[in-house]
């Protein structure tokens, strides 16, 4: 009782800390995804019980998280506070997960740096308020695999049922389970086939729903093409595997923390040899524990089924779908940097989480999604200054710009503007897009920064990989502005992205 009063607490104590972090950013309006689907997904829930969603075009994802948010609004309103603050709580819970799941592997200490080196680092920082799938999904995951060591194999059932109505993709650890429990197969008793296929049947059942419902068994003809029949070349497959591996373990100074467990592996390679302990602890103690060689097959069968599955399927390379392997992986290298001399060990934690917080300011010099950092406040900023500007335009004129800023001007509920503006949407920035677009079908023009793109842009030094990935840059704002005869209206820069607004 004492245990799990003391447990209560922290959580209490983490989610207040998480919450006070993030404070400057609770009130943000809703950010490109967000914008674009999560948030008008959860919306024709909240406001019609609707588990696929008619206001936003259906991709297929499975509903937990539209019901979620949709229940959260329903206690306490809807508002991006309450959104931020939810999805806080599901942070905060992951952090307990991966916490509970470090004391079966390691010591108290260790356990409580993975919980803060995790709750640091950039991308799961930034996606700490954000409402997007992948945050929920390293939650259920990490506590599947809490349940599944502990031999609590309903638990896991459950645990990893709810990760796949959350997203469809967390299915890709299953067969690295089934493995693991071939493995230990004289541990189980005769039901746990069917404890460990069970998360198959809530996908099933939603599969049939959405095929019924839309006539497809998932997603819609375009994201179909986007995110799978576009990305099966030999050439995208090989530059995105690279990028994937880069992101798990140098992108963010994860490499530090690579870097300490190598390390730590080395340390505990010559106490070995000379049979000595170091700290009370044996140079081969993150082997000789079962539970641990367990959790190292988990953690390392899980990391290859992400990064295999993510080279194969997805059109946007985006960090945050790593995010359900990230807490196993962060906790698995700090089991062999606990093999450090414990001064050097904290030393070295100390160190890694200074550039975690840095790296949540420092912006890399080469594009990069906005949401791996606070970039994507700034970005929010400067397109809230961009709406209160055009919203005080006279004559309600017609505005020229691409997606997501399209629906920020045309849905309140996003949290820009209090009524609709006129827009002419466009899909990019690209000369494709604007050799569709008559000079007379608009008054103003809205440019922006969509992504991050310095100009010592290191991938331009890779134009294979430009050619792999089917960069197409977007046309200069000069060139446009002497093309359509414009003028400069109104200019907002912010930290290195930048909104330009025209006039006819």
């Amino acid at each position: 009782m004492r245990s799990r009063i003391l447990f209560g607490l922290g959580f209490i104590a983490a989610l207040g800390v998480l919450t006070l972090l993030h404070y400057p950013l609770l009130r943000l309006p809703y950010f490109w995804d967000e914008a674009g689907y999560y948030i008008p997904a959860a919306l024709d829930f909240y406001h019609h019980c609707l588990l696929i969603p008619q206001n936003t075009m259906p991709t297929g994802h499975t509903p937990l998280m539209s019901v979620y948010l949709g229940w959260a609004w329903r206690l306490f309103g809807f508002s991006p506070f309450v959104t931020r603050v939810a999805m806080i709580v599901l942070a905060t819970g992951t952090l307990a997960a991966l916490y509970a799941l470090g004391r079966i592997v390691t010591r108290r200490e260790t356990a409580v740096w993975a919980c803060v080196l995790l709750a640091l680092s950039p991308v799961f920082f930034a996606q700490s308020s954000l409402a997007h799938l992948d945050l929920p999904v390293a939650l259920t995951t990490t506590a599947a695999i809490l349940a599944l060591l502990r031999r609590r194999l309903a638990c896991f059932a459950l645990l990893l049922s709810l990760a796949v109505l959350t997203k469809e993709t967390a299915v890709v650890i299953l067969p690295v389970v089934w493995i693991y429990a071939w493995r230990i197969r004289k541990e189980l008793n005769p039901s746990a086939a069917a404890w460990l296929t069970l998360p198959l049947a809530p996908l099933a059942a939603w599969a049939l729903y959405y095929h019924h419902a839309t006539g497809f068994w998932t997603g819609n003809p375009a994201y179909l093409k986007y995110n799978l029949y576009s990305t099966l070349t030999p050439a995208r497959i090989a530059v995105t595997l690279l990028r994937r591996l880069y992101q798990v373990f140098f992108a963010g100074f994860n490499w530090l923390l690579l870097a300490a467990a190598i390390l730590g592996y080395q340390a505990m390679k010559r106490v070995s040899k000379a049979g000595a302990t170091s700290d009370g602890f044996t140079s081969l103690s993150v082997w000789q524990s079962e539970t641990r060689k367990d959790f190292f097959f988990l953690s390392a069968g899980m990391t290859f089924s992400y990064v295999a599955m993510l080279s194969v399927v997805g059109g946007a390379v985006l960090p945050r779908y790593l995010l359900p392997i990230v807490p196993c992986f962060y906790l698995a290298l700090l089991l062999f940097v606990d093999c450090l001399p414990r001064p050097a060990m904290r030393g070295i934690l100390v160190l890694i989480a200074a550039c975690f917080i840095a790296s949540w300011f420092i912006n890399p010099p080469y594009p990069f999604p906005y949401e791996d950092n606070l970039a994507y406040a700034d970005f929010i900023h400067l397109h809230r200054q961009a709406a209160n500007f055009l919203s005080s335009q006279p004559k309600d004129p017609r505005i020229l710009t691409a997606w997501p800023a399209t629906d920020e001007l045309t849905e309140p509920d996003l949290g820009y503007v209090k009524k609709p503006l006129r827009v002419v949407g466009i899909e990019e920035f690209t000369a494709q897009d604007f050799s569709k677009v008559s000079p007379r079908a608009f008054d103003l023009l809205y440019l922006y920064s969509r992504q991050w793109n310095p100009p010592d842009n290191w991938l331009r030094r890779f134009w294979w990989a430009e050619n792999a990935l089917e960069y197409v840059p977007a046309v200069p704002a000069a060139t446009l502005a002497r093309e359509f005869h414009l003028r400069l209206l109104a200019s907002f820069r912010e930290r290195g992205q930048w909104v330009k607004i025209y006039s006819r």
